[in-house]
């Protein structure tokens, strides 16, 4: 198996872990009376070491919810804050990129993420967060 392919496989068993992560969260949206959306989104990332941790967004009415990327951040509490890749998936499987803010997010866990690679559609197309975060917050100012 070549690279490319290799890489592939790899892309494609993430996109479906994360949409895996939606099977049993979005069906209790559709039992809610409110627009809230639990588990719309699912968010699969690979650590350096070669884990995978998945998470979900939960959109609430009072804006306190949060993107899928951010309940993959779980991997803190495993002692890793390094990405070797990540994806984010709708329920119906449509890969989306990060939000600024969760791109912010995964950077300010641990700078060396800005080389992890972001999947960006179904095509298994990538590049890496530094090209999705070419000015992070702190260029601006000094911490």
């Amino acid at each position: 198996m070549n690279k490319q392919n290799k890489l592939n496989v790899i892309a494609r068993s993430l996109i479906k872990k994360a949409q895996n992560a939606t099977e049993k969260a979005f069906p209790l949206s559709a039992k809610r009376e409110d627009w809230e959306y639990l588990g719309y989104v699912g968010a699969a990332i690979e650590t350096q070491s070669g884990n995978v941790f998945t998470g979900i967004n939960l959109a609430l009415l009072c804006g306190i919810g949060f993107c899928a990327e951010h309940s993959t951040a779980a991997m803190i509490q495993a002692g890793e804050t390094q990405l070797k890749r990540m994806v984010a998936v709708a329920h119906d499987g449509k890969v989306l990129p990060p939000c600024g803010r969760c791109r912010e997010l995964i950077y300010q866990l641990n700078k060396k993420n800005l080389d992890a690679e972001v999947i960006l559609d179904e095509a298994e197309r990538s590049v890496l967060l530094q090209t999705l975060l070419p000015e992070t917050w702190q260029k601006r100012i000094r911490v």
